[in-house]
Parts: structure tokens; C-alpha cells; sequence
């Protein structure tokens, strides 16, 4: 069992600083080591003796993405050149989270992070960062830039679908087994973006001074919340790596904030640092000093934010702004995780072009989805039957619009992807036994068809960020579609206002929709219809209005270019109650035995949600389907929970989440039973919108370029259970088609101080399956913590009728909180509530411990 590191006063950590610093400055003087005695870190600094400065320099300075030759993908979107002249290789960084992204072909989209979360599976999920890692090194990269260690603090985060859970235990665990998988095959893995990196509005500011949203978070809420899957990554999982984000907390950019790097080395980090793309690293000097060892990707920075390592570093060790012993720290920082993972004794590997796929991971993708696919809801419609003879498939989630991941970021996409589409497995799955019919029933959730009002749009184009003054250039325009009528001379921070009129064609629900970067907002007859929030890159969402078609209505679009970092785009979309396909598929659901509904989202990197509804005119469809037939299912292809006002008239529910390519393989065969529901929610799912920590502008996004942590160590679950929320879904819930008992509690303490866990579970149900008995721990009252804490879980493969006695074990550190005062953790001592159970509001097996 690892040994709590020791935690320095401040000025016990600055006499540490001193004294490594002047150590570091005569690393060039250090005695020579016999090479069997020589540790990574040893080797290192042997290195790093016989370097120039500018070989030093180039170690911690990255370079842009290199394009591959004839690929059409970047292999690395980040790339440091290394010391040919000392045996030490180039460094190729690359995304993503669940495949080789940034536009590789012939790879494997495996399902989102949070997908294999909903497993609960510590085995599956180091299987999956073996595979990623293998693909990775076939197309010629050796840093991996994953897994995302971030908190859920609220499912509205764009990038929920990278995370690993709301839970800081369950993302510890998870992220080591991550990590070890990945870097058993020899690569560094990257663990991402410390710290408090919990929302995409304003994670760098908007242009052209792009201020970073500050995360104000108290120390305890870091301790015990934001920083333990860091922690656990560097001294369970030897992590490698750690990407500082581009958020500030409590004043201070992350990249240059030295209490929180130096907390890493606090826990034993001997990797590097590396500044997140572009925006993260803010200034030189400071930054050397609190710990950043790499600035990425460097060079002429598209933005028009200045290089801070490169020829400004080796200015500031010329002045003597910054010791030379701080570029020695820094270059053997990057050089002891790379001779750890081996790659100074064996020539560069793979190819950008090399075709990484296989069998076996083609096999684990569906593994995962299958695994992580969660049943919500079951009034005995599932699985499907032998006399469900007809079978209504419906949604554009089902066929051509599935979403198997996010759309942009690190993810994976690319023509000619081998997806297995729901519809298409159902059929073949279902085979002779049963006729599937297909109706969209929807346009989707991408963008609608132009819309183009009997007499165009008055544009208004001002050149500055807020519609104020006087416009620039003022014009009629017959669509609003920023691509084909751009405006030259408005500089980085313009914004626009069109006007105009729309006829209805008659009385139903009229849908629009906004793509583009930046922020929009559409207003019909002063209501607010669609909203744009932010968006760094190009998102899509729309939004319904019903309309008594009576009379025509005013249109009002307002934008401002600001937030996004691309080239401005806008665009405006509709389609009338003419266009609408319910009716289609509620004649269908009415004639057939069983409806299927799949119902998705698009939400990605760049912009968070602003709010928790399903897209365009798909719960309008689900309502209409489910009244047309009460056995109807609802197949959820979501980022993580959407409220849900059709669930009392629906008889199953399924969150699928992003499933990757074998998307509907894995959910074919779950809806027909050939493979049990397993998934756990890692995530609560809401209610409604003001359920849960961040329902005020003050909490998320923030207000003043400022986002107040108010709810502390209250995150998840615990704020449910303090504040005595209802969640629709409780963390850690999932039903399954067989049937589970927990029983046998027993905790008895053990020698090191912690305590032994065991419980039995028993599968009491029809069939096989897999259950995951879960370990909460509640602290006496006067400890002020939250009711329950996740402290273990365990999941369990089950024959019908057999019993497995579950081991689980709370370490002595587990009854321990932050004291903030004292710097420090602290034991708790008094009277402990202890439960196994389904779920966190499951009452489960509840006992009593005294320490």
C-alpha cells in the first residue's frame, strides 16, 4: 500500500525549491553513475550534462503540427524535436480520447470515455488503453494526449463525453487503469487538464484578448474533489505526463499558478508538463518557475498570442531571469518518462499511413458499448420477444444520423468508417423472425435546410463585440449564411444583427437552426427560439417554436464573433410543420408490436449545453410515438442525461451514449437479449434544470469572466444527497434482465489500520449477468462532509442462481479529510456509516464502524 506523501508548509516547499534549483544548476558538475545503478531520472540528468543549451531548449519548446504526406491527417499535433546527436527520439503528441483523432483514417472508433465508464469495469478499461495505445504507435505517435481526468461538475460540460464520471474515486480508478494500459505498451500517456478544467465557456476567452474563465475553488473542494484522479494517476499510475489547462484558478492562469504544479511533485510527479494548445501557456519566466517544463505547440501562433518558450526563454536564462538549472529541471523532467517507456533503446515505430485496425479491437469496441450501455427503464419490453413480429424503427439517430461520437476535437471521424448503423444491425439481427420497418420521423440534429424569408434579412455589421455604436456596413442579405457573405475590415471582436419576417405556412411547430462559431441568439416574435452560447469552433442547435400560423412573426438573429477561434461562421436554418415526419412514424409505431426510438445529440468540444433538452423536435417525436403505442423504447445516443418528459408514457429507456463504430451491433444485441444490460450510470441524470451544483449564472458558466465552485466538495450525488434532490437517475443505477441480492455484510478492521469489506451477491434472476456492488463511506457529522462517498466497487459476473462473495478494502487514507488550515490531511475519528448497494440512493446493506 502506497504511503501518504508528506505535505510541506510553504516554506518548507520553498527551502525544497531552493535546494533542488542549485542542485539542478550543477547538474553539469555531477559525478557520472555506473550504468546498472542508473534510474530513468538518473539517465536523465546524464543527459542532460552533455546537452548545448539550445538541444535543452528543444526539448521544452513544441513545434506546430506536422502534416503526414498523402494522409490528409496531422500525426502529430504536437511534436518536439529531441537531440538526435544523444540517441534521443522526436516526440509525437496526439488526440483523442477514443481513437487516434485529428483526422486519421483506417483506425478504430471505440466508444466514448464515459461510455467505458458506465462499466464499471477496471479490466475492460486497461484493455482499452492498451488498444488505443497500439493504434497510436501503429500511426507513429508515442504521447498520448488522454485520458481526461476532469470532474463532471455538470453534465452541461461540451466535453462530458471525455470524462470519466462525476465521482473522484471512480475516475481514479478508472484513469489508472487507463494509464497503465497505455503505457505497458510504451507510450507516455498524457492525463488531462489540470486543474479545474470543468466547462468549455470561456475556457480561453474570447478574442482579442482572450481572458480565461477563473475557476474560483476552495482548497478543500481541490483536495478532495479536482485533485484525486491526478494524484492517483501519478503514484498508482506512474502517469507520465500532465497537461496543465487553460483556465485560471483563484487569479491565476494553471499553466503559470505554482501551488498547483508544485502540488503534483508534492505526490512524486517525476514526468513533464505540458501547457494545453496555444492558449495555456501565458508568459515565460513564470511559468518556468511554477513548474511548466513544455509550452506546445509553439511557434506563430494563429491567434496572435506570442511564443513563451523558444527564443523568449533563452532570453530570460541570458538576463538571468531564469536560472539555467530551471531549463536543466525542466529537459530532464521530459526525458525521464520517455527512457521509462523505452523509447531512447528502440528506433521510432509506425506510420501515418499504416492501417491500425484489427479484428480484436474491432471486437473490443463493441465489448465496451455493450458493457457501458445502461437500461434505465424496462416495463417488460425487453428484451425483445418472439412475438414482437413487427418491429417500428425510428429516429435519424437509427440510420444516417447516428451519433457514435462527438463531433469535433480529438475524436475520431473519417469517410468510409465502418459504423454499424442500428437500423441496419436490428434487420440483420432480426433476420426472417420479424419485418423492420424503418421512418425518420425527424430532420435530426444537424443543421436544417437554408431558410430564406420572402424579403431577405436586414444585416447590421458593427465593428465591435457587443452590437454597440453605429454599424459598419449595413445591407439587405437574402440568407443569413456568414460563409458566402463575409464582411472585411471588422476586425477580431465584430457582431451583426439580422431582421426580418417570416410567413407561416401554417399552425405546428416550426424549427430552426444555428451553425457557426461564436455566439447567436434567434428571436422570434421577442421569444427567444435558438442559442448559440459561445462556441469556440462550429456547433449546431436548434430550437422548436410553436406557431398558431395566424399571421407573420419577426425574426431578430444576434451575433458576435468574439468567443470563437476560428473564422467566423453563421449560418440559419428552418423547416416548417410541411416538413415535419411524425406523422409517418406514428403510423408506423401504431401498426407494429414494438417501437424503437433512437433519439441523439451533437455536443463536442467547443461549446457547453445550454440545457438539458433533447435537441430539435425529438421529444415531440418520442410523444407522439409512445401515444400511438405504449410498448415503445427509447434508445438514448446522448453526452450524458437529457430530461425527459416522455418517461412515464414510455415502457423501456436505454442511455447508449457514444457508442463508437459498433454502435448498433452492440445495441442489437442487447435489445434482443444476447447480451445482458450491465452499465451503471457514473453520472447522476436530473430531474430538471435546477437540480444539481451550477444552476445559477454565478456557479456555470461563471459571470465577469469568474465561475464560482459555491457547491465545494459538494459535487454529484453528494449535492443531491445534502440539498435532498430527487435525481430522475441515481448515480451508479442500472437495471438488468436478471435479477440480484446482496447479503452478508461484514467489516472488519485490518492490520495497516483500514478495514476489510464483504459482502455477498447472488443472481436470483433468469439469466447470466453482471452486477456492480458499490462501497460507500458516510463520516461522522462534525466531519462536515457529504452524506455518502464512492470508496469501492466491484463488479461481479454471475451464473443464474450463483453467489460470489465480494472483497473490498478502505485504506487507513479513505477515512481521512482535508484540513485547510493545517495543510493537510487529517484522520476523522468517531462513528462511520458503511453501505453496499446498487446505486448511491439504494438503501443496501448498511452497517456501522467506530475507528
Amino acid at each position: 500500500m502506497k504511503t501518504r506523501p508528506k505535505v510541506f508548509s510553504g516554506l518548507s516547499r520553498l527551502a525544497l525549491v531552493l535546494v533542488g534549483s542549485a542542485a539542478l544548476c550543477g547538474v553539469q558538475n555531477m559525478p557520472a553513475r555506473a550504468a546498472d545503478a542508473e534510474t530513468p531520472q538518473v539517465r536523465a540528468e546524464r543527459l542532460v550534462r552533455s546537452m548545448t543549451l539550445e538541444e535543452k531548449l528543444s526539448l521544452v519548446e513544441g513545434d506546430v503540427a506536422l502534416q503526414g504526406v498523402g494522409t490528409g491527417f496531422n500525426p502529430c499535433v504536437g511534436h518536439l524535436a529531441g537531440v538526435p546527436r544523444l540517441g534521443v527520439p522526436p516526440l509525437c503528441f496526439g488526440d483523442g480520447p477514443e481513437g487516434v483523432g485529428n483526422g486519421a483514417r483506417d483506425v478504430t472508433q471505440f466508444p466514448a470515455p464515459i461510455a467505458g465508464a458506465a462499466a464499471w469495469d477496471v479490466d475492460l478499461l486497461r484493455a482499452f488503453g492498451e488498444a488505443m495505445a497500439d493504434e497510436h504507435i501503429g500511426k507513429g505517435r508515442n504521447v498520448v494526449l488522454g485520458p481526461t481526468l476532469n470532474i463532471l461538475r455538470t453534465p452541461r460540460w461540451g466535453r462530458a463525453a471525455e470524462s470519466l464520471g462525476e465521482d473522484p474515486f471512480l475516475t481514479a480508478q478508472l484513469g489508472v487503469a487507463v494509464i497503465g494500459g497505455m503505457q505497458s505498451r510504451g507510450v507516455i500517456a498524457d492525463a488531462k487538464h489540470f486543474a479545474a478544467n470543468n466547462q468549455e465557456t470561456e475556457r480561453f476567452g474570447a478574442s482579442p484578448d482572450y481572458r480565461a474563465i477563473d475557476a474560483r475553488v476552495d482548497e478543500r473542494a481541490l483536495q478532495e474533489i479536482y485533485y484525486p484522479a491526478f494524484k492517483a494517476a501519478v503514484q498508482a499510475g506512474g502517469v507520465g505526463s500532465v497537461m496543465c489547462a487553460y483556465n485560471k484558478v483563484n487569479g491565476v492562469q494553471a499553466c503559470e499558478n505554482a501551488p498547483l504544479l508544485s502540488a503534483l511533485r508534492d505526490w512524486g510527479f517525476s514526468g513533464f508538463v505540458v501547457a494545453d494548445w496555444y492558449f495555456a501557456a501565458r508568459s515565460t519566466t513564470p511559468s518556468a518557475l511554477a513548474g511548466l517544463d513544455v509550452s506546445m505547440p509553439g511557434g506563430d501562433s494563429p491567434f496572435g498570442l506570442p511564443d513563451v518558450y523558444g527564443p523568449p526563454l533563452r532570453r530570460a536564462v541570458e538576463d538571468g531571469r531564469a536560472p539555467t538549472g530551471v531549463i536543466d529541471r525542466m529537459a530532464i523532467h521530459v526525458l525521464t518518462p520517455m527512457i521509462q517507456a523505452g523509447l531512447l533503446d528502440r528506433p521510432p515505430r509506425g506510420d501515418a499511413a499504416s492501417d491500425v485496425r484489427s479484428p480484436a479491437h474491432t471486437a473490443l469496441a463493441r465489448r465496451i458499448a455493450v458493457e457501458g450501455a445502461v437500461l434505465l427503464k424496462n416495463q417488460g419490453v425487453l428484451p425483445l420477444r418472439s412475438s414482437d413480429r413487427t418491429i417500428a424503427v425510428i429516429g435519424d439517430d437509427a440510420d444516417a444520423g447516428a451519433a457514435t461520437s462527438e463531433a469535433y476535437g480529438g475524436f475520431v471521424a473519417y469517410d468510409g468508417l465502418p459504423v454499424s448503423r442500428p437500423l441496419a444491425a436490428l434487420r440483420a439481427r432480426a433476420g426472417s423472425a420479424a419485418t423492420i420497418a424503418y421512418a425518420c420521423g425527424t430532420l435530426g440534429v444537424g443543421a436544417l435546410p437554408t431558410l430564406r424569408p420572402l424579403g431577405g434579412f436586414q444585416a447590421a455589421y458593427f465593428p465591435t463585440p457587443d452590437l454597440s455604436g453605429p454599424p459598419a456596413v449595413a445591407r439587405t442579405e437574402p440568407v443569413v449564411d456568414l460563409a458566402k457573405a463575409p464582411v472585411e475590415g471588422l476586425g477580431k471582436a465584430w457582431s451583426a444583427r439580422w431582421t426580418g419576417r417570416l410567413t407561416p405556412s401554417g399552425p405546428g411547430l416550426y424549427r430552426f437552426s444555428l451553425s457557426g462559431g461564436g455566439s447567436a441568439r434567434l428571436y422570434v416574435d421577442g421569444r427567444l427560439a435558438a442559442n448559440l452560447f459561445k462556441s469556440q469552433f462550429r456547433e449546431v442547435v436548434q430550437g422548436v417554436v410553436r406557431l398558431d400560423g395566424a399571421h407573420p412573426v419577426d425574426l431578430r438573429l444576434e451575433y458576435e464573433a468574439g468567443p470563437t477561434i476560428l473564422a467566423p461562421r453563421l449560418s440559419l436554418g428552418g423547416a416548417t410543420p410541411g416538413d415535419s415526419l411524425i406523422d409517418a412514424a406514428v403510423a408506423l409505431a401504431r401498426k407494429s408490436d414494438v417501437a424503437v426510438v433512437f433519439a441523439g445529440d451533437a455536443v463536442s468540444e467547443g461549446a457547453d449545453r445550454t440545457d438539458l433538452t433533447l435537441p430539435g423536435d425529438q421529444d415531440a417525436l418520442i410523444e407522439a410515438v409512445a401515444a400511438a403505442n405504449p410498448r415503445t423504447i427509447v434508445v438514448l445516443n446522448t453526452v450524458g442525461p437529457v430530461l425527459m418528459p416522455w418517461l412515464g408514457k414510455v415502457a423501456g429507456v436505454v442511455e447508449a451514449w457514444y457508442p463508437g463504430e459498433q454502435d448498433g451491433a452492440a445495441i442489437a444485441a442487447l435489445l434482443f437479449g444476447d447480451e445482458n444490460f450491465s452499465g451503471k450510470l457514473p453520472q447522476t441524470f436530473p430531474a430538471d434544470e435546477s437540480q444539481g451544483p451550477g444552476a445559477t449564472a454565478e456557479t456555470f458558466p461563471g459571470v465577469n469572466g469568474e465561475v464560482r465552485y459555491a457547491e465545494g466538495v459538494d459535487v454529484g450525488y453528494r449535492f443531491y444527497d445534502v440539498h435532498h434532490q430527487v435525481p430522475l437517475f441515481a448515480f451508479g443505477f442500472g437495471l438488468s434482465y436478471s435479477k440480484f441480492h446482496l447479503g452478508g455484510l461484514n467489516a472488519r478492521p485490518d492490520a495497516s489500520g483500514g478495514l476489510d469489506v464483504e459482502a455477498e451477491v447472488t443472481n436470483m434472476g433468469p439469466r447470466s449477468g453482471a452486477q456492480v456492488p458499490q462501497l460507500y463511506l458516510g463520516f461522522p457529522s462534525p466531519a462536515g462532509e457529504p452524506p455518502w462517498q464512492l470508496k469501492g466497487f466491484q463488479r461481479v459476473s454471475l451464473e443464474v442462481g450463483q453467489t460470489a462473495k465480494v472483497r473490498l478494502h478502505l485504506k487507513p487514507e479513505d477515512f481521512e479529510v482535508f484540513d485547510v488550515q493545517g495543510g493537510k490531511w487529517t484522520p476523522v475519528h468517531g462513528t462511520f456509516a458503511l453501505k453496499v448497494a446498487d446505486d448511491s440512493r439504494d438503501g443496501g446493506l448498511e452497517t456501522e464502524v467506530t475507528r
